[in-house]
Formats: structure tokens, sequence, C-alpha cells
């Protein structure tokens, strides 16, 4: 993780920043390779003066990068999706879709340990996620707080994405610091808006996550029915029952989704009361 002390980023000038504002605030980083890395992942969480600030940002972004051997092809791809959201269309997939939802276990406590330097550990964790769901033909539909949601076409790609996901963190280190991650995946047709998809699939979606435990995949049986890549037998589905989830109308039949290489050792289901 790029760190920067407040002495060192004083004495930087201008031109070692992606982002310098009419005040004078300077952002984004590039001076060496891991901050121009960091500063890939985090473009899009500084808020910009106009559209020609960041349009003149993500130039010296991308020369930065071409300077230290970068090819950013997976920021460039999520720059053209933003830009098509802006001008009022969406390319998110629409009608049977999986969503994929994930969330920091503990991140209360990692915000206390690490104080300022969260922002950071939060920026390398999205990075992964985005990395992850990009490699399966996903969509980033928002990511806030400790949440990434994304969407993808088929439920083969949203599984092995949140497997992608599990591996690339349980094999990162994170300097003394355990970074866990809980995933949820749940198959529907939500409504497509401007602004993302509603409905209760979303909602469903969010509970499957909550439910779960750091380090932990789990599914609907909605998703399992659309799954057709378990032949192979490095992957597979636990079932672990029926559980009502709060806030939801209905059961819910709950999977573990298990892979080598992740753990499949966990408590009780949280906020879940078996049916």
């Amino acid at each position: 993780m790029a760190t920067l002390d407040a002495k060192k980023r004083a004495s930087l000038p201008n031109s070692a920043f992606a982002y310098v504002d009419s005040k004078g605030n300077r952002r984004l980083p590039i001076h060496d390779e891991a901050h121009v890395r960091n500063a890939l992942s985090r473009f899009n969480q500084v808020k910009y003066e106009s559209p020609e600030a960041r349009e003149k940002a993500f130039r010296r972004l991308l020369k930065a990068a071409a300077e230290y051997g970068i090819a950013p092809v997976g920021f460039v791809t999520r720059q053209l999706r933003e830009a098509a959201r802006s001008e009022g269309s969406s390319d998110l997939p629409a009608g049977k879709v999986t969503l994929l939802l994930t969330d920091i276990e503990g991140s209360t406590g990692l915000v206390h340990e690490l104080g300022p330097a969260y922002p950071e550990l939060l920026e390398d964790v999205r990075s992964l996620i985005r990395e992850a769901v990009e490699a399966q033909r996903g969509y980033e539909v928002d990511a806030r707080a400790d949440e990434f949601f994304a969407a993808f076409a088929r439920a083969d790609d949203a599984m092995a994405a949140a497997i992608g996901i599990q591996r690339s963190i349980s094999d990162r280190s994170w300097s003394g610091h355990e970074v866990r991650v809980r995933i949820g995946l749940h198959s529907g047709s939500p409504a497509l808006t401007d602004t993302g998809y509603v409905g209760l699939p979303v909602h469903v979606m969010a509970r499957v996550c909550t439910a779960g435990h750091g380090g932990q995949i789990l599914a609907t049986a909605a998703t399992r029915d659309e799954v057709s890549d378990l032949a192979s037998g490095d992957i597979r589905m636990r079932g672990l029952g029926r559980f009502q989830l709060q806030g939801l109308p209905d059961l819910e039949e709950l999977f573990q989704v298990e892979a080598s290489g992740l753990n499949s050792d966990f408590p009780a289901l949280r906020s879940a009361d078996p049916g």
C-alpha cells in the first residue's frame, strides 16, 4: 500500500500530483510507481471542480502510467463507462442478472487501527475487487463506504469473480492487519434505472452478504440454478439450509461457495434465522 507522510508530501512539486485545484489543494500523487497505481484506483473518488479539470487530471495520470510502464486497461475502461453514464446512458446488463456485493468485515476496528491510513487500504481492497470483476466481464454498479456492488450477465462469471476476490485478498499482505471480505450473490431481474438497479433482488443480495462472514461466499438458490460450471469438481456449492433473512418476506435457501484455496469453515450465519 502506497504511503506518503506529510513532510514528504509537502516537499513534492505540483507536477508530482495528477490533480491540483484552483485553491492549490493537491490530490493523487504520481511521483513513483506505487502512487501511480494507487491514483489509478482512487481516480473516481476525487471531486473535480469541472469536467475540464477531470480531463486534465486523467491525461496527466495516463502519462505518468506510461512513464512507469503501467498499462491501465481496466482504468481506461472504467472512465469510458463513467463517461457513458454521465451522458444519461448505461451499459449495465438488463433482464436476468447475477448481483454481487462485498463488504469488509470488522471495518470499524480497521479504522481505529489505521486512522488516516485506512482510506488507502480501502482503495487497495477496491482495486483488487475491481480487477477480479473486470476479469470476469462484470460491471461495477456502485462503491461506497466498505461495500462494492457489481453485476454480471452470467452467474458463472459472478461466481468466478467472487472466488477471485477471496483468493486475491487472502494472498495479499496487509502490513500485519487482517483484512477479510464477505460476499453475497443473488440472481434475479431488478429494474434498471438511470442510477442503477432497484427492486427486491438488490435487497436480497444485500441481506445475503450481511449474513456471511469474512472470507465467505454465500449464494441463493436462484444463483445456484443459474450456474453451469460445477462439473469440474474444483468448485462446489454446499447447501446450508433455508433462512429467514432480515426484512425479506420469504425464506431463502443459501449455499456456501467452496473452491481450492478458500476457507470453508465458518460460524453460523449472521442475521439469519433457520426456517
